[in-house]
């Protein structure tokens, strides 16, 4: 039984798992580095052990540090929350070295996923759809002609070593391939100084759909419906919700027994995501799998009703999934707008500094995941994020009204944030429609001239 955890992570993440293991009795030792002193993780954990000066390499990456804090506070058990360490196989193994519960799935299943090439061809095997493309390497325009006939225009052509957006180029159909491929391929060579390119399909203004799993060690995975995380930014997502509104129930369920196909095919234990692009006309392609929990996890809390972290904590003590899939009931709709420090109208410059003043909503079907408070200084050195504010409704309209009421009433003083932007975002009749792809942002960027 686990007794005490370690939370080798900060911000709201960190507040999130303090208070689940508190709800659930065990213990709880925060990190944290000389710039976060004063912040809200060490002052709610039962233990707070500095590891290391601002910089993230000389603390919240720093393993050794991390593993000497746990064996020091006694900690049987390490979360690693998201971002940092939590996807680094190394970490997970030097966990299994020193007898320390990684709060994640194993070291080698992270290391096997985290290589693009060799997840493809494990989902591949697994007969989860990944975007068709070309087995082997490609030299010539005539053989490329007929490899793109099979897999299906659009086709973009890639440079095998590329990088940097060099080599690639869009086909729209057979007439476009011969000179498309010449152009990346010439400029591949010039680049690169190799010829040798691969196909693929070109997946059109495609929805970033991720499905929710959990799998214990007994071989019992189940999905929790899925989260729909188009609006993004640099592929940084900004707003996500649950359930998406362009999935009907015969779609949901043919991703969502993908998802669990690929879990499955992973050998995978622990809370993970499958992530998949959509094509408009229901087509669905693996993209990768993300192992560990989520940002936008609070979604698929509020319409399960499922609480993700003590899910997390069960199956790394060993226990058996406290649900099967029949129990999994997707309840109204959910969606979550991250609130950074961070100044849209200068390119979202970061905007370090010290919250003078602020005012976060409440009400019936609102949630904020914060570790700001009024007085505390916002470092330079991490991730932008202040604060998740979540909504829950019986509808998406009815969802997107609260959210818009509850952003309305968010008052965050002293720095600056993207919460007017957010809520320009949430008035966009294409968002309000549910007429949503990843290049949303783009294109709303567009329209206001940037």
């Amino acid at each position: 039984m686990i007794q005490k955890v370690l939370i080798a992570n900060r911000g709201e993440i960190a507040v999130r798992i303090i208070r689940a293991c508190r709800e659930m009795g065990i213990e709880t030792v925060a990190v944290y580095s000389e710039a976060d002193k004063e912040a809200l993780h060490t002052q709610l954990a039962d233990e707070a052990i500095c590891i290391g000066p601002a910089p993230s390499s000389d603390s919240y990456l720093s393993m050794e540090r991390i593993i000497s804090a746990t064996l020091v506070s006694g900690a049987d058990a390490i979360h690693p929350g998201f971002g940092f360490l939590s996807e680094n196989s190394k970490f997970a193994q030097l966990c299994e070295k020193c007898g320390i519960i990684f709060i994640g799935p194993d070291s080698s299943v992270i290391a096997s996923l985290g290589n693009k090439s060799v997840a493809r061809n494990t989902m591949e095997s697994a007969g989860v759809p990944v975007i068709p493309g070309s087995k082997e390497p490609v030299m010539e325009a005539e053989s490329g002609e007929k490899i793109a006939g099979e897999i299906g225009y659009p086709v973009i052509i890639k440079a095998a070593l590329g990088g940097g957006g060099k080599g690639m180029r869009v086909a729209k159909d057979a007439s476009e391939f011969a000179n498309s491929f010449h152009t990346a391929q010439q400029e591949a060579v010039n680049a690169f100084g190799d010829g040798t390119m691969y196909i693929e399909h070109f997946v059109q203004h495609p929805r970033h759909i991720e499905f929710q799993i959990l799998a214990d060690k007994y071989g019992n995975v189940i999905h929790l419906g899925e989260r729909d995380c188009s609006i993004q930014r640099n592929h940084q997502k900004m707003i996500e919700e649950s359930p998406c509104i362009a999935l009907n129930d015969t779609l949901r369920e043919k991703m969502g027994e993908a998802a669990v196909k690929a879990a499955k095919a992973a050998n995978y234990v622990n809370a993970g995501t499958i992530e998949f692009l959509l094509e408009k006309n229901g087509n669905f392609y693996f993209m990768e799998m993300n192992t560990r929990i989520q940002v936008e996890h609070p979604v698929t809390e509020w319409v399960t009703g499922i609480d993700l972290i003590k899910e997390q904590i069960r199956i790394a003590d060993g226990r058996r999934l406290s649900y099967t899939q029949e129990d999994v009931k997707i309840t109204g709709h959910a969606i979550e707008c991250r609130i950074n420090a961070e100044n849209p109208k200068k390119n979202f410059r970061p905007s370090p500094g010290t919250i003078t003043d602020m005012y976060l909503p409440g009400g019936k079907g609102v949630r904020i995941d914060a570790a700001i408070y009024s007085g505390y200084t916002v470092p330079p050195y991490y991730d932008s994020m202040l604060a998740k504010l979540i909504v829950h409704a019986k509808n998406r309209k009815e969802a997107v009204m609260k959210l818009r009421s509850a952003l309305g009433e968010v008052i965050i003083e002293g720095i600056d944030t993207n919460v007017d932007y957010q809520y320009e975002i949430l008035h966009h009749p294409d968002f309000v429609s549910g007429d949503i792809d990843i290049e949303f942002i783009e294109k709303m960027g567009k329209e206001k001239g940037e």
